[in-house]
């Protein structure tokens, strides 16, 4: 028995995407009043206001127009406890993902809440938006929420 050795082939890739995205006209509009300090929400063919606003309606597939504003405080309705935060998490202490239906939405959305300790945490607890110091256009607008 011989042994040979095979040539491993190898090439260099860097992946890169070349073209840029819009957020559309629904996150937009949604993304720019985050910028003003303002939450929108969009009303669905059953009445339901969902926030962050959706292009479609997921019943029945149409276009959603009927933006509506909604509240800066709501009900948490269901959360997880991070205890130990990683360097991708926007908060770098102990925090909670929540969803929260804001005053005047029907949909819950998700965020982060900062209590200071899990005990403060709550499922029916009120929370209000901590706005960024500086706003750009996203998510990020909402620093957090924070108990009420």
């Amino acid at each position: 028995m011989s042994e040979t050795t095979a040539e491993v082939l190898t090439k260099s890739f860097e992946l890169g995407y070349t073209y840029t995205r819009s957020t559309g006209p629904v996150i937009g509009r949604f993304l720019t009043a985050l910028r003003e300090g303002r939450i929108l929400g969009v009303r669905g063919s059953d009445g339901a206001v969902i926030v962050p606003p959706v292009e479609f309606d997921p019943r029945t597939f149409a276009a959603l127009d009927d933006f509506v504003s909604v509240g800066e405080s709501g009900t948490v309705t269901s959360w997880a406890w991070v205890k130990q935060p990683t360097k991708h998490h926007v908060l770098q202490h102990p925090f909670a993902f929540a969803l929260i239906r804001l005053d005047g939405a029907d949909v819950p959305m998700l965020h982060l809440v900062d209590t200071g300790d899990e005990a403060a945490m709550a499922t029916g607890m009120r929370v209000k938006v901590r706005w960024a110091a500086e706003r750009r256009g996203s998510i990020t607008d909402i620093a957090c929420f924070v108990p009420a």
